[in-house]
């Protein structure tokens, strides 16, 4: 397989260079082709602070090609992984570049992992699960739980204003807010309660945080789909919540997965 990388357009020649050092793969018997692109074709997005065309990916194989959006373009443009401090000049989210990273590296996986079958329509559900990031996946049911869980407690305003505040702000930094603002009991319990009423979102991203620096937070499925993650998702279930089975929580994880 020979796996041929093309640069993306519109970008300044020294980005250019940092990009072909990272996008060619060569594999045996079977040529695939690929490059990342600023559609040009769609309106300008605002991808923190920089208006940009959307970012599309171009997979080509036997002379057919396809063309999508760019999972991870989509993924950290959101409002909640740009980071602003009040009061300072601290105003930074992902570039484009370390977008550009996470695609070369999911297609090189999977395009290694079907080095035998590989076809578009493998490569399109493929690309579909191991791009997704679990921590996402994980947060809108997280969310949900929080919502309940403080109407429950006869604290509405606070739920509506995580449901709303969740939109641009991570779950688990509002949670660490949490543990701070609320009586030791009230915490306890929520962190207890979450184990069983929703996904497995707190012991993820908490992992994820460890062995991941700012601001490409997130655990992948194709991360996820490893023995060495797994084993060290395990002890660190073990070091910070002892009275969880790790073996449920991978359960867990592996059932709430895209």
């Amino acid at each position: 397989m020979v796996f041929i990388a093309s640069p993306i357009i519109n970008f300044k020649r020294k980005r250019l260079k940092t990009l072909k050092k990272h996008q060619k793969l060569f594999l045996k018997k079977v040529k695939i082709s690929y490059k990342t692109y600023l559609n040009d074709r769609l309106k300008q997005v605002d991808f923190h602070g920089m208006m940009t065309h959307p970012l599309y990916v171009q997979v080509t194989y036997e002379r057919k090609t396809i063309f999508f959006k760019s999972y991870y373009f989509e993924l950290f443009a959101k409002e909640r992984y740009f980071l602003k401090i009040p009061g300072t000049t601290i105003a930074e989210g992902p570039g484009l570049l370390q977008v550009i990273g996470m695609e070369t590296e999911v297609i090189k996986f999977i395009a290694e992992k079907h080095k035998e079958n590989f076809s578009l329509d493998v490569f399109k559900k493929e690309y579909a699960y191991y791009s997704k990031d679990l921590c996402d996946e994980l947060e809108g049911g997280f969310i949900d739980y929080l919502y309940t869980f403080f109407y429950d407690e006869g604290l509405p305003a606070l739920a509506e204003t995580i449901m709303t505040g969740g939109k641009s702000t991570i779950a688990y930094d509002i949670v660490m807010d949490l543990k701070i603002a609320l009586n030791k009991t009230i915490y306890d319990k929520l962190i207890e309660n979450s184990f069983y009423y929703a996904p497995p979102y707190l012991p993820v991203y908490g992992f994820m945080k460890e062995i991941k620096k700012w601001p490409m937070l997130c655990l992948t499925a194709m991360e996820w789909d490893n023995m060495d993650t797994i084993k060290a998702f395990k002890e660190y279930v073990e070091a910070h919540y002892p009275g969880m089975k790790s073996t449920e929580l991978v359960r867990q994880v592996n059932n709430w997965s895209p």
